[in-house]
């Protein structure tokens, strides 16, 4: 025994566990192009929605997605709504002339309150 040395492994440097038997999850390349014409790959889960625009990660510029043939992808047109605001609420409950009628009862009541509380009368 003592004509043999024991050899080890430096502590950190190679791991003693293998890829055997390890399936890794199904996988997307998409290729992106930035401003300057640089493009760089990026890779997704095969059932992610891949976004139209992603950062450079050497460049930090937005790339643009490409397509198999080398093309931009367009953008898809979303249509948006105009958000509703409290007045188009509104109308939708009670016509102009009943809020006008509204109106003119709280400024009376308002007026005739006011009028109540003089100091000094």
């Amino acid at each position: 025994m003592a004509d043999r040395s024991l050899r080890g492994m430096r502590l950190g440097a190679q791991s003693l566990q293998s890829e055997e038997g390890v399936t890794f999850s199904p996988r997307q390349k998409r290729t992106y192009r930035a401003a300057d014409g640089t493009t760089f790959d990026v890779v997704f889960s095969a059932d992610a929605e891949v976004p139209e625009v992603w950062e450079s990660p050497k460049s930090g510029q937005e790339g643009r997605l490409i397509d198999d043939a080398g093309a931009l992808v367009q953008p898809e047109a979303v249509e948006t709504k105009a958000p509703r605001t409290h007045w188009d609420m509104l109308l939708e409950r009670r016509t102009r002339a009943e809020l006008e009628e509204l109106l003119e009862e709280r400024l009376q009541y308002l007026r005739a309150r006011r009028g109540e509380h003089k100091i000094g009368a």
